[in-house]
Order: C-alpha cells, then sequence, then structure tokens
C-alpha cells in the first residue's frame, strides 16, 4: 500500500502553527493529533466545524490517523446537515463552539493538556488514495456539490501551491481571513502548512482590526491569505497595519485597481490563486502585471468545443470548468467570463460580471449586485434586478449613473438599496440567498 507523509518539509521541532499562548511545534501538533484520535467517536465521517484553525487541523489530522474523511460544506446551515447525515450516514460532529448539530453524534472539541502529549518521534503515514476530504461547492450557482479529494492530491495540491508562490525557500506566517472549511482557505492555510514549511495563525480575524492585531501577533515574513471583500473593507478602514510580505487574494475576481491600491499600501506584492472546488488551485498570477494566468505544475487544459477540461497533478481526473477561457500556451491563459453569466436580452449580449463590475464602480457603492432570476415573467422578456448597499445615494442617482455605463435593455428592475448584501463568511453571495432577497422585494409586484 502506498503512503504518504502527513506533514512534509518540517522537521518535529519547527513550528507549525501560533496561538495565542505561543508557538506550537510539529511534534505537538502530532502529539495533539494523537491525543484526539483517542477520543473520537465510531464513523467513517467527520464534519469538522471548528472555528479555531489549529483545533479545525488537530481535528483533520485525527480523523486522517483514524481513516475518517473530512467533511467541509461551505454552509453549516440546517439544511446542510440534515442532508449531510442523509448522503454520510456514520458522520461525526466536532464542535470548538456553540453549534446546533441537529440529530448528528457530536464531540466538543477537549481540552488538550500538554502534560498529557505522548513523546511523538516521527511523521506517521497516510494511504495515498484514502479519501482525506470532502470539499463542497459553494452553492453560488445553485445546490452545493460533493467532490472526493484523496490524501496524495491533496499532498500534491499543498506541493504546488507552495511552487507557485516561491514559499519553499522562503516560508511564511500565514494568517487567513477565510474560513478553513472553504477549499481555498484550506488549501492556501493549512495544506500551505502542511506541505509548504509554513505556519499559520490558529485564529480567523474578519474584522481590519482584528486582521491588524493577527499580524501583529505573528513572525515575518507574514502571508495574509484574503478575498476581495475582506481586502476592500481592510484598506478603507485606513487603520495602521504590520509588515506585510505577501497578499494572496481569491473567491471572486479582484480588480486592477483594488490591487494596485492593495500594493501601494502595504508594499507587498498581491497574486490571484484561480481555481474551484472541482479543480482546487490551478493558476496563479500577479494582478498588477496583467491579465494571464500561469498554471500550477503538471496542470493542463484542452477545450472542446466552448467548454474547457482542467486535468494533471492534483486534480482527481478530468474536470469541465465554468469559466469561458482563452488558452494562449500550454502554460498560460486568459479568463473571459463565467458560462452561467452569460445574458442574452432582445438580441443583446452582456454578462453579470461586466454589469456588476459596472455597478459597483460608481462612487458612493459600497456594494452591489445583479440577480437574474430563474423564473420567466408572464411575459416572456427577461427582467434584471439589483441589489445595492449605498447610504449616501438614492435609487434615482444609481439609475442615472448606470445609464451611462449600460445599454438599457440590462436595466435592473427593480433596483432595491439594501443594508447589507448576504455575503458568505469568503465573501461569495449564494444563489438562494439573493433568491429569498429577490422574493422578498417582488412578491407584492
Amino acid at each position: 500500500m502506498n503512503t504518504l507523509p502527513l506533514i512534509t518539509g518540517h522537521a518535529l521541532d519547527d513550528c507549525l502553527a501560533w496561538r495565542s499562548d505561543g508557538p506550537v511545534s510539529v511534534r505537538e501538533f502530532l502529539a495533539d493529533a494523537q491525543l484526539l484520535a483517542a477520543r473520537l467517536p465510531a464513523g467513517d465521517w467527520l464534519l469538522n466545524v471548528c472555528q479555531d484553525r489549529y483545533r479545525f487541523a488537530v481535528g483533520f489530522a485525527a480523523g486522517l490517523l483514524t481513516g475518517k474523511g473530512s467533511l467541509q460544506p461551505a454552509s453549516q446551515s440546517a439544511e446542510t446537515l440534515s442532508r449531510i447525515q442523509h448522503d454520510f450516514p456514520g458522520t461525526v460532529c466536532l464542535c470548538d463552539s456553540a453549534f446546533e448539530s441537529g440529530d448528528l453524534p457530536r464531540l466538543d472539541f477537549p481540552e488538550l493538556h500538554a502534560v498529557d502529549r505522548p513523546h511523538v518521534m516521527e511523521i506517521p503515514s497516510v494511504p495515498a488514495d484514502q479519501v482525506a476530504a470532502i470539499l463542497f461547492t459553494s452553492g453560488s450557482t445553485g445546490i452545493p456539490q460533493a467532490h472526493r479529494k484523496s490524501w496524495g492530491k491533496l499532498l500534491a495540491n499543498g506541493l504546488a501551491g507552495a511552487a507557485a508562490l516561491a514559499l519553499n525557500n522562503c516560508p511564511h506566517t500565514i494568517v487567513g481571513t477565510v474560513p478553513v472549511q472553504h477549499s481555498y482557505g484550506f488549501e492556501s492555510t493549512l495544506l500551505l502548512a502542511l506541505h509548504g514549511r509554513c505556519s499559520f495563525w490558529a485564529g480567523k480575524p474578519f474584522y481590519p482590526q482584528d486582521i491588524a492585531a493577527a499580524l501583529s501577533t505573528v513572525p515575518q515574513p507574514r502571508l495574509l491569505v484574503t478575498t476581495p471583500f475582506h481586502l476592500s473593507a481592510l484598506l478603507a478602514a485606513e487603520i495602521e497595519l504590520p509588515s506585510i510580505d505577501l497578499l494572496l487574494s481569491a473567491t471572486a475576481p479582484l480588480s486592477l485597481e483594488l490591487a494596485a491600491r492593495a500594493e501601494q499600501r502595504t508594499g507587498a506584492p498581491l497574486h490571484e490563486i484561480y481555481g474551484s472546488t472541482e479543480t482546487g488551485q490551478i493558476a496563479v498570477r500577479r494582478t498588477t502585471d496583467g491579465p494571464r494566468w500561469a498554471l500550477l505544475p503538471a496542470i493542463r487544459l484542452r477545450q472542446h468545443e466552448e467548454i474547457t477540461f482542467a486535468s494533471g497533478g492534483h486534480i482527481e481526473g478530468e474536470m469541465p470548468m465554468g469559466d469561458r477561457i482563452e488558452i494562449h500556451d500550454d502554460c498560460h491563459f486568459t479568463l473571459l467570463g463565467r458560462h452561467a453569466d452569460l445574458i442574452n436580452i432582445a438580441g443583446k449580449r452582456t454578462s453579470l460580471a461586466y454589469l456588476n463590475h459596472q455597478i459597483a464602480t460608481i462612487p458612493g457603492i459600497v456594494d452591489a449586485c445583479f440577480y437574474l432570476p430563474d423564473d420567466e415573467r408572464p411575459d416572456g422578456i427577461t427582467r434584471l434586478a439589483a441589489f445595492v448597499v449605498a447610504p449616501a445615494l438614492s435609487v434615482r442617482d444609481i439609475q442615472a449613473a448606470l445609464r451611462s455605463r449600460i445599454d438599457a435593455v440590462f436595466m435592473p428592475r427593480p433596483l432595491v438599496r439594501v443594508a447589507a448584501l448576504p455575503r458568505n463568511s469568503t465573501g461569495k453571495l449564494p444563489r438562494d440567498a439573493l433568491q429569498a432577497l429577490h422574493r422578498t422585494h417582488t412578491r407584492h409586484d
């Protein structure tokens, strides 16, 4: 049986994580994983909803040591838990905070005392073909879909990410604003630590002051793993920031203007990671260098008609991609937008990405998005809606600004001012949340 190490690139006494009470070595981390593994109830799957990144990592490792795959849904709603209970019998829920686990058997993360830690002498190995994690799509385009990831592919994923960001010869301390359960947060915080010689901060700071405080707690060089949503809020807060050596962004397109502002403010290069739950991370670019993406090692693309397929490296098989892509050569491509974003009204074509960019760049707009309803109106005419956060602007002001930017057939009806958009913890807008928002504001139409 082919086995692969749980951690690569680190010696046992190297630092793997930083907690509020100080650093944690690889040896101490593995000892905690062994202690937790001995307490895990029987079952095939581990639903790890720990909010503390270190506790999640210990739970993930304990699951690997006991043959339990890690279930990592983007949402932790009651509906999601019910679906997991039905689809994955034998699931145990691991929690470190108040959490309604429903009918699932649960284990509250126990206190693991340093005096009880066994003395670990070697890094354990895991079968390469063991299902280590099942990641779920975000639901931004429909019902979340499950994707199995073997330990061999996850290890390759971590190595590829570290190579793409040139971290092997200069390991960083990672502070992440994204949940570790999310595929991007999982890859770019935990896998980079396990297989990229990096260490990670245990917390998940959200507000600008918390991000600054977390950064100041850990040593340089520092890598901030974040999203356009969090990054925009951090820069807008205009607070003093500790030194940042590298910025990484994903989950949504990053504008050139925001990237340039971030680099100017921090002095750190900003890179974007491109990928999906289905494929994992597959490409990287420095946003201010231009629109072209560079594929990660061993990843290959091919096109058939209008669909692009990704394979090789850490990808499980060959996966169709949801984006329209222009391939330049074996290593580079440009994104043209999502297939699902294309809109045709009265013979005129555009994309939701283009419309969202136009409305979001209107001065005074804090946040905004267009929405295309699934149901067709009785008159057969497609009607776009838009939701905006703009405390200082009226609907009339926004409509006037939009008329100078987009064709009249794409003007939103209705255009609704709201206090906030229903973004999830990674800054995405799940489609079911937009559907509910749309129903609320059109039920009397």
